[in-house]
């Protein structure tokens, strides 16, 4: 509706315009004329100047109404009515059924038709019609004498005057009717436009939209290798942003992609691709022509994608085969070594008692006992770790955990009284998970930080902290000291099977701590402190939606 008032209040200022520069040419031709004594005015020229002034402030008038009036079809149909009167009076002084200007009353019909329709342009012609049997009838009685001084009439009789309004009057609804017919036909095919470019611009808009967020990066180039199109998801997989790329030849900044002979178009490949910023990602990309009217057939649109979760989750499956292998085989080590090692150890006991405690093999007992002992706990790590428990998730204290944790570790052997645990939360803080398994966790980072310092001792200190990861609320706990830190190196490999700095170490405590962080739903990091000697090991324990 708004648009449509729109349309009409610029229509009416167009019929307004034209109102004007007709009335200025029209009268600019007559006056013209009447100066070469062409006799076409009857009234004097003083007149004229008053009348066409009249009507120029009065179109003016008219213009400044037309932005502020709400009623705009009544107030349109008026002006075309007040230029029906208008162009009477110029017919009048202008030799009335002789006069020149009979052709301009087709103007307003034609606007009453287009701004008013059918109906209106029906209307109006009925108007013109009246108005033009009232110069007719005014010319023939003698009426326009009175008013024009030397006014002659060209109607000799009656039927002169009617034979002159029959014909008018049929083609003034003549043009009545074709113009309402065409104006109804243009007004159907301009709202047919306005829809199709409506349309289109939605299309336009989805398109833009779908090219913008689509996870997949698009790249069209034109037959010359020009790049066309250069969406979001290709700015962030390749670096490169749109301006820099745009207009510009493909091969230039994206060789790998652009060499015709590395892919066939029906199947999808993989190669890796060199980042603006250094990097190095597996991209998998296809491609197909583009059919262009114009061009030489060898423009194409490219589709990208990055490959590095997919490695990710590739090289995360080959952990866990390579870890079910593990399993199968930790069970047969189980049954295998656990028996005669648990004969070694007794027999060793035996000996201990049978032989004096001076005796040249008391060293080889001690050594068979300890060996014995920390064969068997490697194999109890090991089945721990390659058949984890389901975690029973529950609330749990962690300040209760922790002091478990110190407890148990103060009464193991090698515990040395310069290693000191702090604590550094509430007392009242709860974490959501397996007390036991949490236990397990917090044991092996601390025998880990104790490790790390050595003999020399050192602080190691306990924090929790909430945040909110992937919209989930979730617990982070940190388990920090004041050793000497990881090398790059042992920050890689630090939560793989078997990796350890340590002599006597297994490789398997930090191994476990990430499996059992990841049963629970979590996950689990190193770092060096950016401030002072010493490391962080830090790991997530998320909470119930």
């Amino acid at each position: 509706m708004k648009r449509q008032h729109s349309h009409l209040k610029n229509s009416l200022l167009w019929v307004l315009f034209f109102r004007i520069l007709l009335l200025t040419v029209c009268l600019g031709i007559t006056i013209v004329l009447e100066q070469e004594e062409a006799d076409l005015i009857s009234a004097s020229i003083d007149y004229v100047v008053l009348f066409t002034t009249l009507i120029y402030i009065f179109t003016i008038f008219s213009a400044v109404l037309t932005k502020k009036i709400p009623y705009l079809r009544v107030f349109s149909c008026l002006q075309i009515i007040v230029d029906v009167f208008l162009i009477t009076l110029l017919i009048v002084y202008t030799q009335s059924s002789q006069s020149i200007f009979m052709i301009i009353y087709f103007f307003p019909i034609i606007c009453g038709a287009f701004l008013l329709h059918h109906k209106g342009g029906l209307f109006i012609a009925a108007i013109t019609s009246l108005c033009y049997g009232a110069v007719l009838y005014a010319e023939f009685s003698g009426i326009s004498a009175y008013f024009i001084p030397g006014f002659k009439s060209h109607l000799p009789n009656p039927e002169t005057g009617l034979h002159h309004f029959a014909v008018f009057g049929i083609i003034f609804f003549l043009v009545a009717v074709l113009s309402s017919t065409l104006a109804e036909r243009l007004y159907r095919v301009e709202r047919a436009l306005t829809k199709t470019s409506h349309d289109l611009d939605q299309l336009s808009y989805l398109y833009k939209q779908i090219f913008d967020d689509i996870n997949t990066g698009i790249i069209t180039v034109d037959d010359q290798g020009l790049v066309t199109s250069f969406n979001r998801a290709a700015e962030k997989i390749t670096a490169y942003k749109n301006s820099e790329i745009f207009g510009r030849k493909a091969a230039d900044y994206l060789p790998q992609l652009y060499e015709e002979n590395i892919v066939d178009p029906e199947n999808r490949s993989m190669f890796w691709l060199n980042r603006k910023d250094g990097g190095k990602i597996p991209i998998g990309y296809s491609w197909t022509p583009l059919n262009i009217n114009e061009g030489n057939g060898k423009s194409r649109v490219y589709t990208i994608q990055d490959l590095s979760r997919i490695k990710e989750m590739e090289d995360k499956v080959r952990q866990a085969e390579k870890m079910a292998a593990i399993g199968k085989m930790a069970a047969g080590l189980a049954h295998e070594f656990r028996n005669p090692i648990a004969a070694i150890s007794g027999a060793s006991q035996v000996l201990k008692k049978e032989i004096p405690g001076n005796s040249s093999y008391d060293g080889l007992i001690k050594i068979i006992s300890r060996e014995s002992e920390r064969l068997e706990v490697t194999i109890r790590d090991f089945l721990q770790f390659s058949k984890p428990a389901v975690p029973e998730k529950s609330w749990a204290s962690l300040s209760v955990i922790v002091d478990e944790v110190i407890e148990i570790l103060s009464q193991a052997t090698g515990w040395a009284d310069c290693y000191r645990v702090v604590k550094d939360f509430p007392d009242n803080f709860d974490i959501w998970g397996d007390a036991g398994q949490v236990k397990q966790i917090i044991i092996n980072l601390v025998v880990n930080a104790a490790d790390s310092m050595e003999e020399k001792g050192g602080v190691i200190t306990v924090s929790v902290e909430d945040k909110e990861i992937d919209s989930n609320e979730t617990v982070v706990v940190r388990v920090s000291d004041n050793g000497k830190g990881f090398t790059e190196t042992n920050l890689k490999k630090i939560f793989d099977p078997f990796y350890t700095s340590r002599k006597n170490g297994t490789g398997l405590g930090l191994a476990t701590v990430k499996q059992l962080v990841e049963g629970h739903g979590g996950t689990v990091w190193a770092a060096n402190k950016q401030k002072g000697p010493g490391a962080i090991i830090s790991f997530t324990l998320p909470l119930p939606s």
